[in-house]
């Protein structure tokens, strides 16, 4: 039998469907929040009714998943600057969904910031001519800048001396504490407590404030030890009778525009601008957040599905130890006072137990930190298209060290299963990192599985472009079957030695280092010397292969304390009579070289072979 329907329950229907429509929720049928600076938080989400905030945001995407109306959500940022005090926190949603997801998006044609930035205003002249404006307190927390941005360019913090180095005379006793220096090596700063050490080792710093100044036995002595403790052999005199350092952060340093410095006593920053420039009239910022976005899942319950696509992350405050910075390695640092393994310069962008998110089209610069951080047991993450510039520490981080501790033990034993698992970063641009601590490097991956790292460019820095491993011995842990892949790095080792294009240590079984293309790799002052690529100790069963190296200083390859590998159809340019291959502690015979197209200065046809070998990477 049909179901007749009659036109008075047709329009009983129809009624019902109008009554439906017009109560439905705001958000029922648009999957969209829309944020605008020019937007109110207590509004709808809606384009016509925008939110303000980036944390109110996403707390609404949050509401509408978890409630069980939709399973995506996008939120469309309008174009404009988005000022965060503090990092907006991605916690586990409570969803029992099993697909869903929650994008964060510029508008088409918009470039939206989030900024942990403030600006300085109210400036004025003091009796030296110089600009000086009072330091905000934030939500009751006092700041210490340590990087000033005029026009969204960092300022130089005054140094002595502008360029160059100056060289430590003699070492104090202790080998730690203090050094002579030569008379009149530099001006005597009036508050030598403000000011701070910038001591160069081999491959990292030490940034010490200063205890005090003694002009008459020309001695400097600072606030605690020079160098880390563990390993204990980062002694002043350890890689050089004389080595190098220079001072920051004094008002009788500033000779050049956009030199400042912060008077911690006074609360005021100082910086000398251009005759024809009005400080007032332009956009002067100091970060005051300390990192931006943090994904902070638990074992049992990662975050998931958070994407951000087209976004400028700009501004990150981080401050070093009140007794000081003493690095290491790859910005991990002497934490002090506590001696529990090693202490790691935090990022803007930090992440744990965090799983298939991503950032694409996105922009992170300009931070006192580092840059993006992807942590314990983080997995199938993706970076591409993503630039990093201007930034203080390392660049881009995935996984962890040796130090965490899980039941008892190191969690590489304990909890292999932790580790961070099957994250890509391609075709981003890293630039200029190291801004303030040399040491760091442009990707760095400490004990990592199936990382993929392809197509990106790496160029400017102080040290070293790509850094992968954390283990001096061939010990086995969950470190294996990373990939380089086509990478270009070059104009590296800029400041600091002992490093290369791409730095690989511990054993990584599976991993793979193709296609890349490394050049310009500079020697500097150091007992140690720089490469195109560094296989370090416990490197075993590593493929490098079909690379291009030239330019470099010293070898283009140097295996140190390494065991079987294989390097082949690799194109190795040497410069200076340096060999192709240095062999440091490696038995040669272990190393098993197919097919590899060596070329030495000094034969006829190195030029054009040169050429053509570049013209095969393009």
């Amino acid at each position: 039998m049909k179901l007749r329907i009659t036109s008075s329950k047709k329009t009983f229907v129809f009624l019902c469907s109008i009554f439906l429509f017009f109560n439905a929720p705001v958000f029922l049928d648009a999957q969209e929040i829309y944020v605008s600076p020019l937007g109110n938080d207590k509004n709808e989400g809606t384009k016509i009714q925008p939110l303000a905030s980036l944390s109110e945001a996403k707390e609404k995407a949050y509401k509408l998943i978890e409630n069980g109306g939709f399973s995506d959500v996008t939120v469309f940022l309008e174009n404009g600057n988005y000022q965060i005090n503090s990092p907006v926190v991605f916690e586990p949603l409570q969803t029992t969904q099993s697909s869903f997801s929650i994008t964060f998006q510029a508008v088409t044609g918009s470039s939206p910031v989030i900024s942990g930035g403030v600006r300085l205003s109210e400036w004025t002249k003091n009796a030296r001519g110089l600009s000086e404006a009072a330091v905000p307190k934030i939500e009751g927390k006092e700041i210490s800048p340590r990087e000033f941005f005029v026009q969204g360019r960092r300022a130089t913090r005054s140094r002595f001396p502008n360029k160059g180095y100056l060289r430590v005379k003699q070492v104090g006793e202790d080998r730690r504490t203090n050094f002579l220096f030569e008379e009149n090596d530099f001006p005597i700063p009036e508050a030598a407590e403000d000011a701070e050490l910038v001591f160069l080792h081999d491959w990292s710093i030490s940034r010490n404030p200063i205890l005090k100044i003694d002009s008459e036995e020309n001695r400097l002595t600072t606030k605690d030890s020079i160098g880390a403790r563990n390993p204990d052999f980062f002694y002043i005199d350890h890689w050089e009778a004389n080595p190098r350092y220079f001072l920051e952060n004094a008002i009788e340093f500033i000779d050049e525009n956009y030199e400042w410095c912060f008077v911690a006593n006074e609360n005021k920053l100082i910086a000398r601008f251009p005759e024809n420039v009005n400080p007032n009239q332009i956009e002067t910022v100091i970060p005051v957040s300390e990192g931006l976005i943090g994904f902070q899942g638990e074992e049992n319950s990662p975050v998931k599905n958070i994407h951000f696509d087209g976004i400028t992350f700009r501004y990150s405050l981080w401050n070093i130890p009140e007794e000081g910075y003493c690095g290491v390695q790859a910005c991990n640092f002497d934490p002090r006072p506590d001696n529990l393994g090693w202490a790691v310069v935090p990022a803007a962008i930090s992440a744990r137990w965090t799983e298939d998110c991503s950032f694409k089209n996105c922009t992170v610069e300009n931070m006192g930190g580092s840059g993006i951080w992807f942590g314990t047991a983080c997995k199938n993450n993706l970076f591409s298209s993503v630039v990093v510039a201007d930034v203080s520490g390392n660049g881009i981080m995935i996984g962890e060290g040796r130090d965490r501790e899980v039941a008892g033990g190191k969690w590489w034993k304990t909890a292999p299963e932790q580790v961070a698992l099957n994250n890509t970063i391609k075709n981003c641009i890293v630039t200029k990192i190291g801004a303030q601590y040399f040491g760091a490097v442009g990707i760095w991956c400490g004990l990592t599985a199936e990382t993929t790292i392809k197509d990106n460019q790496i160029f400017d820095l102080p040290y070293s472009g790509i850094s992968i491993g954390w283990m001096w011995s061939p010990e086995p842990t969950p470190c294996r079957d990373n990939v380089m892949d086509g990478n270009h790095i070059h104009h590296i080792m800029k400041i600091l030695s002992d490093g290369g294009g791409i730095y690989m240590l511990g054993l990584q079984p599976g991993s793979k280092i193709i296609n890349n293309h490394i050049h310009d790799v500079t020697v500097n002052a150091g007992r140690a010397e720089s490469n195109g690529m560094f296989l370090d100790e416990g490197t075993t069963n590593v493929v490098v292969a079909n690379n291009l190296i030239y330019n470099i200083a010293k070898s283009p390859l140097r295996f140190h304390r390494a065991t079987t590998n294989l390097v082949k159809d690799n194109y190795l340019f040497c410069e200076n009579e340096n060999p192709p291959i240095r062999y440091n502690r490696t038995n040669e015979e272990d190393i098993e070289k197919v097919n590899n197209k060596v070329f030495s200065e000094e034969n006829n046809n190195y030029e054009a072979e040169l050429k053509k070998a570049i013209q095969l990477w393009k």
